[in-house]
């Protein structure tokens, strides 16, 4: 299997763009789409989280700024749980879901639902790793939870072939 180059130390240069440019130009939204698909492309093709580990950018600045900042304070088992992310799963689905739909297919609509969208769960993942280590969003992501649920059904599928 080759090596994987970690882009961790640079990847936040993506986000941040992302966050400021679409602050002024906000149809650079629908690139928030492959930021949200990616992990999952990885999961898909038997990766696992690869991606949160080697590629992410929310991690890369939630890592890279707020270790300066932090609290340092470990995150609460409850949060770590299985049940804690599930519901952060399904809320976080049920929210962009609901804020596409309100687009009514518009572009601009969708791209600033998705602007908006990723801009709040990043100052989540801000807020929860200057309380706790700086990236305990990552414990808790929901595309994490996600690319881990993959990974483990496509694990079992195997293992039943």
């Amino acid at each position: 299997m080759q090596k994987r180059t970690n882009h961790q130390s640079w990847s936040w240069i993506i986000l941040a763009s992302f966050i400021i440019l679409g602050y002024f130009y906000r149809i650079l939204g629908l690139f928030g789409i492959i930021c949200m698909t990616m992990p999952l492309y990885h999961a898909l093709r038997g990766r696992g989280k690869i991606h949160c580990s080697h590629y992410c950018p929310r991690g890369s600045l939630l890592g890279k700024f707020l270790k300066h900042i932090s609290f340092n304070n470990t995150l609460p088992n409850f949060m770590r749980s299985k049940t804690f992310k599930n519901i952060l799963l399904i809320l976080m689905i049920s929210l962009l879901s609901l804020a596409l739909s309100h687009s009514h297919g518009h572009i601009p609509k969708i791209a600033f639902a998705i602007y908006r969208f990723m801009s709040l769960s990043l100052l989540v993942g801000i807020i929860i790793g200057i309380i706790f280590k700086p990236r305990s969003w990552c414990q808790i992501c929901p595309m994490g939870h996600a690319c881990d649920l993959i990974d483990k059904n496509l694990i079992k599928k195997e293992g039943t072939n």
